[in-house]
């Protein structure tokens, strides 16, 4: 295989696991500092998957992201978003 394309599987999977072990971080709070969160990794991932002919579904993705169903991620480890954090995701929608 690529070496070049090696080093990115392994960041990737990296990434992965410092997500899937930050269950502090919040999606939110990456949407508003990165603008991207644990949702939208997961489908870009499945974007490539389909790209590179592999079947994936929406939820099978997002759950190679949490480590866990997304929805038992939300029960365990989602919080209920501060006014603050949900005014800095509205004032950031607001330039899309």
């Amino acid at each position: 295989m690529d070496p070049t394309i090696e080093a990115e599987a392994a960041a990737f999977r990296r990434l992965v696991q410092h997500l899937r072990e930050r269950h502090d971080v919040q999606n939110i709070d990456l949407m508003n500092l990165a603008g991207f969160c644990r949702n939208c990794l997961a489908d870009w991932y499945r974007d490539a998957a389909v790209a590179h002919g592999l079947a994936l579904e929406r939820e099978g993705a997002r759950e190679r992201i949490y480590g866990m169903p997304s929805a038992e991620w939300k029960q365990r480890y989602q919080r209920e978003a501060s006014p603050a954090q949900q005014a800095a995701f509205d004032a950031a929608r607001k330039h899309d």
